[in-house]
């Protein structure tokens, strides 16, 4: 039957452990999904001449632009550890690619610094009226999807941005760019997906594997109990970067913080050469600079002096979320090698006064673990990829 339209009860997020995998253990399906945006740009050159007003022809100089964004509510860290980030836990890290990849302590982005072929990324569609984590097995044969289901496939991504916002009113959220290097659509059969959306990317050629996805469930690898996390259960630390602020941040006195974000940008340079369609390489920019904002209603002033700020050392900053339940810690985000860059006040009529605080501190590489972005999540039981 034919559907009139498609909404996010029908729709499913997938991503592969990089992007020549094509096995259902090999893709996992990322939860509390809040929207996805796709879509491909071809940039062409037009061809004119003399005595011919119209061009020609309109030639593909440079490989298409496409692109992914997305958006899920932040969990135990199980996104992000199918996403090829390192999160550490409490056992044997399962995290895919960079700095302590079989445990222990890692960088963040450590897996994204790394030269890789990059990942797929699948949006499956179930049947009009039906939800796609209830659909179950329908065809019996090991598949996920049904027959009819439709599949939009983005291949060789890379993550080109990831931040995540925490304020007052609002579900902690966590934001995703991707670019990728190619995108098609097909109908999921009992024999898989085909063909696979990853190319090669020197000579633009498609393969023809056929990609099985796993079965879409509710809460995935999720620990039980975790729906979402609530600002009311965070806990703020930010050190010794107190004493360099002109108001109290901290204490019954102190500033009342109304939200904190998190980014840590991961831009890429394609790297091409002659003889290649597409780009052969995606080199991540160093030095990568991530970078925390914290935003606070002023209570109190305190005694800090701008010279003092100017020679201060690098410090830490925490942000812990625990469970529903107030005492069980589920995520927590670190930032170490932190300097203050700028605090902005302001105040007006009818407004409160407010503090906006900004902080940085640069990555040196996928393995450095003095400073940068560090994730701890409580996730640890379920297994996502292994470590390769």
């Amino acid at each position: 039957m034919a559907r009139n339209r498609v909404i996010y009860q029908s729709e499913g997020l997938y991503v592969s452990k990089d992007a020549s995998v094509t096995g259902a253990s090999d893709h996992e399906q990322l939860n509390r999904v809040q929207s996805a945006n796709y879509s491909f740009t071809i940039n062409r050159q037009d061809v004119n001449q003399f005595g011919d007003l119209a061009r020609i022809d309109s030639l593909v100089l440079e490989p298409p632009t496409v692109s992914l964004d997305f958006s899920y509510y932040l969990t135990d860290g199980f996104n992000e550890r199918a996403l090829g980030f390192f999160v550490e836990t409490t056992g044997a890290s399962m995290n895919r690619g960079g700095a302590g990849a079989s445990g222990g302590s890692g960088n963040f982005g450590s897996g994204h610094l790394i030269s890789s072929s990059g990942a797929n990324f699948f949006i499956a569609t179930s049947p009009d009226g039906v939800d796609l984590n209830q659909t179950g097995i329908p065809n019996g044969t090991g598949d996920a999807l049904d027959d009819s289901d439709t599949v939009i496939g983005i291949g060789n991504c890379y993550v080109s941005d990831y931040s995540v916002e925490i304020a007052v009113g609002s579900l902690p959220t966590v934001n995703l760019t991707v670019e990728g290097a190619n995108m098609n659509s097909a109908t999921f059969t009992a024999s898989g997906l085909t063909p696979t959306p990853a190319i090669n990317q020197e000579n633009g050629a498609t393969g023809t594997n056929n990609i099985k996805l796993p079965n879409p469930t509710l809460d995935g690898g999720i620990l039980e109990g975790i729906n979402a996390l609530r600002p009311g259960d965070v806990e703020l630390s930010l050190g010794d970067l107190e004493g360099f602020s002109l108001v109290n941040l901290t204490g019954t006195e102190g500033a009342h913080v109304q939200s904190v974000s998190i980014s840590l940008p991961l831009s890429r340079s394609p790297i091409d050469r002659l003889g290649s369609q597409f780009p052969f390489a995606r080199e991540v920019d160093f030095p990568v600079t991530a970078t925390m904002n914290v935003s606070a209603i002023v209570a109190n002033s305190q005694a800090a002096n701008l010279a003092a700020i100017l020679t201060s050392g690098v410090q830490e900053a925490s942000v812990l979320i625990k469970k529903s339940d107030g005492t069980t810690p589920a995520i927590q985000y670190k930032m170490k090698g932190l300097k203050v860059d700028s605090q902005s006040f302001s105040s007006s009529i009818g407004s409160n006064k407010t503090v906006d605080i900004t902080f940085s501190t640069q990555i040196g590489g996928p393995n450095d673990t003095v400073n940068g972005v560090f994730m701890s999540g409580i996730n640890g039981e379920n297994k996502v990829f292994e470590a390769p």
